[in-house]
Formats: structure tokens, sequence, C-alpha cells
């Protein structure tokens, strides 16, 4: 009775690993394209208000 009892828990526990993986990388993929998202946002608003060198410029020489 025992010997069953410990292959329940074991197949039990490998069971539930697909469960466990999916809860720990579906906030990791949201959490990482939001700030990818972010991140692109603020480089384009800075490029947007701080003034400097573009190659524009340097092609009107």
């Amino acid at each position: 009775m025992k010997k069953l009892h410990f292959i329940v828990i074991i197949a039990s526990v490998f069971l539930l690993q697909a469960c466990v993986h999916k809860i720990v990388t579906v906030p990791t993929k949201v959490a990482y394209k939001t700030t990818k998202g972010v991140v692109k946002g603020t480089v384009a608003v800075g490029k947007a208000i701080i003034p400097g060198d573009s190659d524009d410029d340097k092609k009107d020489d």
C-alpha cells in the first residue's frame, strides 16, 4: 500500500511540472514584452527631444 502512495505522489509531481512551468514563464514573457516596449518608447522620445548630431547634418556639408 505504501508503494502505491509513493507512485501516486511521484506521478503527481511529474504532472504538475507542466503547470508550474506555465505559471512561471507566462508572466515573465509579459513583463519582457512590456519592458521592451517602454524602453523603445523612451529611446524614441529621447532622440526626439535631445539635440545632437544627426546623419542629415553631415550630408549637407
